[in-house]
């Protein structure tokens, strides 16, 4: 079994769980890259980002990078992107994979940066048909 430069983080099963359906569903992560864009989803991104790149993170900030530009490089990359940056930077947001996206949402808009990241993964995660 193949060891990730991420496989130590605790959210290691969610970043492989994020890559794997990009490569299945990219159309879908395509379809919900629209979803959260804007000064909010910025502000989050390099914040994740400057988190994400500490000492500690840094390989695994690298490896993940390379991994989802492997799986696809457009819209859909970007989402799924931002997700692993989240779950890399920040230890307890794994959660809001599985919480409806509405809520994900409104955490969202009352300023959780992980949940800014992580909405459009949440809605290309979802078994229900992406409804936007």
């Amino acid at each position: 079994m193949n060891q990730t430069a991420w496989a130590h983080l605790p959210n290691a099963k969610h970043i492989d769980r994020i890559l794997a359906d990009l490569k299945k569903n990219s159309d879908k992560w395509n379809a919900v890259w629209d979803a959260a864009r804007g000064a909010a989803w910025d502000a989050a991104r390099n914040a994740a980002s400057d988190a994400a790149r500490n000492a500690t993170r840094s390989a695994a900030w690298n490896a993940a990078w390379d991994a989802a530009s492997d799986a696809a490089w457009t819209a859909a990359w970007t989402a799924a992107w931002d997700a692993i940056l989240a779950l890399i930077a920040y230890d307890d947001c794994a959660y809001l994979l599985d919480e409806k996206p509405e809520y994900v949402q409104m955490l969202g808009l009352l300023g959780n940066q992980a949940a800014v990241l992580l909405y459009p993964a949440c809605l290309a995660l979802q078994k229900e048909a992406v409804c936007l």
